[in-house]
């Protein structure tokens, strides 16, 4: 037979370290509404994401159909701009690149460019051009005097690849010249010619 022994509350309170009993008891109940608490806010975040769940695999399919993007489809004609160090910022290319992009518009080709950067030579300039001839681009097309100068230089050289250049003299069959004039002369004539050339 087991003896419960219930102590008074002054006596608990002793063994307690001087604390009133019923301070302990009161801390006890403020320990279990705290837990009781979190219990609830556990609760309803669960019940909010079972809801949501279930409302996105309940939703009619066809509102969370994503079209699928449609990429650009680029024909195999790639024309290649070569500019010096200010690339498309200088204001003798912005037309030049303008006409570029009115073909790509037009015929599908793509069109890119490569800002030669160190000394403005024809020296330094060839090396940039050359690395567009190994890209196997269709049609090189320079702008600036250096630039200009390696694709009069290049042009016999490699008789399968065409060249064009905003000024400059013609140096060969391969080598096209666009007379420089304003800026919408210059666009429309690099528009007309690249997409003559891609077609």
């Amino acid at each position: 037979m087991t003896t419960q022994v219930v102590l008074p509350l002054k006596i608990l309170a002793k063994l307690r370290g001087g604390a009133p009993a019923r301070r302990i008891l009161d801390r006890g109940r403020a320990t279990w509404r705290h837990r009781a608490r979190r219990f609830w806010w556990l609760a309803i975040v669960v019940v909010l994401v079972a809801a949501g769940v279930t409302t996105v695999l309940l939703w009619p399919s066809s509102t969370r159909d994503i079209p699928p993007t449609r990429a650009r489809v680029y024909q195999a004609f790639d024309a290649c701009l070569l500019t010096g160090a200010q690339g498309l910022a200088d204001p003798a290319v912005a037309p030049v690149w303008a006409g570029m992009q009115q073909a790509s518009d037009a015929t599908s080709a793509k069109v890119s460019y490569l800002a030669v950067t160190g000394p403005a030579s024809m020296g330094n300039a060839l090396s940039y051009a050359a690395a567009l001839i190994q890209r196997h681009c269709d049609v090189v097309l320079a702008v600036g005097p250096a630039q200009i100068a390696a694709a009069e230089h290049d042009a016999p050289r490699y008789p399968q690849q065409r060249f064009v250049t905003l000024g400059g003299s013609p140096a060969g069959d391969n080598l096209t010249v666009v007379p420089t004039g304003t800026s919408d002369e210059v666009r429309s004539a690099v528009a007309e010619l690249i997409s003559r050339l891609a077609r």
